[in-house]
Parts: structure tokens; C-alpha cells; sequence
């Protein structure tokens, strides 16, 4: 064993993957039933929880690169999922909103995808999961 590195199952980047990818596992089939990627995924639920949003500020709160972005938000636009505005003030800007198809959307994901969310919760325990959440918030802000 490397000295320097710590056991793969003691990794917390490698862990982190690993219970990314386990939650999806479930969400995944999800999102593949109504076309959404993972990405265009993130980018409705940022749209409908904040609104409107700079792209800039978009891409931050979904974890999303600028040039997968641009792609995400031309396929959404193509779908009428989301809409691009010009800024209020600043007409070198724009502005991106949820679409009523992309409320809509969502409305049809979101029952699937809170039953996944409640299974995890039952068999980890509501406390657990909170305390976890609480975790991953203070370590992605350190």
C-alpha cells in the first residue's frame, strides 16, 4: 500500500462517487424515460427553485461547465424547456427561465424521483440523511 494515500473505500472523492453513482443508479432510468440527461436534470430543478438565473450563476448552482452548459441550454431551448432573455439592464446579458414545458417536465419526474429520495431516506434514516446533507454542505463550502 502507498503511504501517501489513504484505502480507495477511505477516499472521500472516491466515496463520493461511489454514493453519487449509487443514488442515480435509481434516477437514472427516470430521467432516460422522458429524455433528460443528468445535467438538463440539475439545470430545471436550479431554474425552478431559484428562477430566473444568469447563465453564470446557473452553471455554479447546477456544477455544470460554461461549454457543457451552452449545449445543455440550446438542447433545453430546442425542447421549449427553458427560455433565454436578454438582461433587464445589462442587453450584453441574458437571463435564463423555466419554459412551462420544463415546469411541466419536472411535474412528471418529480413524483418518480421523490420515491427514490424517500427510500433512501427510509432505509438511512431521515436523521442520518440530514446529518449527511449538513456534512456535504459544509465540506463543499471549505
Amino acid at each position: 500500500m502507498n503511504k501517501f494515500f489513504a484505502k480507495t473505500d477511505e477516499s472521500l472523492p472516491i466515496m463520493l462517487l461511489r454514493a453519487r453513482e449509487a443514488v442515480l443508479r435509481h434516477i437514472r432510468p427516470i430521467l432516460q424515460e422522458h429524455d433528460i440527461t443528468e445535467q438538463q436534470w440539475r439545470v430545471l430543478r436550479v431554474l425552478q427553485e431559484s428562477g430566473p438565473l444568469e447563465p453564470t450563476e446557473l452553471g455554479e448552482r447546477c456544477v455544470v461547465l460554461t461549454p457543457s452548459l451552452t449545449r445543455i441550454l440550446a438542447a433545453l431551448e430546442k425542447r421549449k424547456l427553458i427560455r433565454r432573455e436578454k438582461h433587464a439592464t445589462d442587453k450584453r446579458k441574458q437571463v435564463v427561465h423555466l419554459a412551462s414545458g420544463g415546469d411541466a417536465v419536472i411535474g412528471k419526474i418529480a413524483p418518480a424521483a421523490k420515491n427514490v429520495y424517500d427510500s433512501l431516506e427510509e432505509s438511512f434514516g431521515k436523521p442520518q440523511l440530514i446529518n449527511l446533507l449538513n456534512k456535504l454542505r459544509k465540506i463543499s463550502e471549505f
